[in-house]
């Protein structure tokens, strides 16, 4: 008889409904090169959102276990599988570095991932976990909190003394944001849609909050900082825009003389208007940010590790529950990242 599993699959594209939990899937068997990991917890991402609703261009194997933040616990090496043993607690990078016999694309996207009991990773996508890093702190950081260390740290080089407005600042990316920003020693301006996410993003520690749904952005820092000058004064050093949605010309005009706009994503769409007069005579910088690498991953279980930093986890909540996860994720009703644990 096949060992069966617990799962939350995707057998087609489409709302929520497609998201089927199933008590009983069949429980992947492991192979050379890789491990079957016992997935402890699993972070969602608004990612999984796209996968599940299918995106343009990117064909998705059906059905399918979604799920690319995963950490837990080594069950079963496979052949060939040297340096771990079972029982060893890791956390997955979701994309594999290029080497022969790696898998194509993205754990969690182009084949299962980790909302079930198990799954099977590749193990150069394996990264040690610290005994002192628990696995709802650790499934939080590959996807949200590595792509926004790559963007603030080693693309942005945010720095002491600066100001930074981070838009769309209570998600998974968002939090990941601020938290950077303020350990770089930054002022932060964060804008947020609600009056109770306002709060959230001042006990976390952004100096200034703009309810978007209340004032433009804009007019808010403006006020905050003055408008940019050609001289040099007012405006602010970094705007972060991963959100999109025709948001990029208010942020431009936020920014002073050689300003940096980094954008890492477009979650309310792409298709951007800017004025570029203001590009060249304010002399700004648009910087693209690229996913993650594995140095960032590393970089933050040690932030973790020493207490530096700690994600933001909104819900803990268990696989039978995807359904309201995924509807809390897709309806924003979520401050920071949600966890779901098999």
């Amino acid at each position: 008889m096949t060992p069966t599993m617990r799962a939350a699959v995707v057998h087609a594209h489409g709302g929520p409904e497609q998201t089927v939990f199933e008590p009983a899937w069949p429980r992947p068997a492991v192979k050379p090169g890789y491990v079957l990991l016992r997935v402890r917890a699993c972070s969602l991402n608004y990612h999984d959102i796209f996968t599940r609703r299918s995106m343009p261009g990117i064909k998705v194997p059906l059905p399918i276990v979604i799920g690319s933040d995963i950490a837990g616990e080594i069950a079963e090496l496979g052949p060939g599988v040297n340096g771990w043993a079972a029982g060893d607690r890791v956390l997955v990078d979701p994309l594999p570095v290029a080497d022969e016999g790696a898998p194509k694309g993205m754990i969690g996207e182009m084949y299962d991932g980790g909302r079930a009991e198990y799954c099977l990773a590749w193990a150069p996508q394996l990264v040690k976990l610290p005994d002192d890093v628990n696995f709802e702190t650790a499934a939080s950081l590959p996807l949200a909190y590595a792509t926004a260390h790559r963007m603030m740290v080693t693309i942005g080089q945010v720095k002491t003394g600066e100001t930074v407005v981070v838009l769309g600042a209570s998600g998974g990316v968002g939090t990941a944001c601020v938290l950077l920003a303020k350990l770089a020693g930054a002022r932060v301006i964060a804008c947020a849609g609600s009056a109770d996410k306002a709060e959230r993003l001042k006990a976390l520690g952004a100096d200034h909050v703009v309810n978007y749904r209340e004032q433009k952005v804009m007019d808010a820092v403006h006020a905050l900082v003055g408008k940019p000058r050609i001289s040099g004064s007012g405006g602010v050093d970094v705007v972060v825009n991963f959100t999109g949605g025709n948001s990029w010309q208010e942020g431009i005009r936020c920014l002073k003389v050689g300003g940096r706009l980094l954008t890492c994503g477009a979650t309310a769409g792409y298709d951007e208007h800017i004025d570029v007069r203001y590009v060249w005579t304010f002399e700004l910088k648009l910087m693209g940010s690229n996913g993650w690498r594995r140095e960032d991953i590393v970089s933050l279980l040690e932030l973790g590790r020493s207490g530096r930093m700690k994600p933001v986890v909104d819900k803990v909540l268990p696989l039978e529950e995807i359904r309201e996860a995924e509807r809390l994720m897709e309806e924003r009703e979520v401050f920071g990242k949600i966890v779901v644990t098999p």
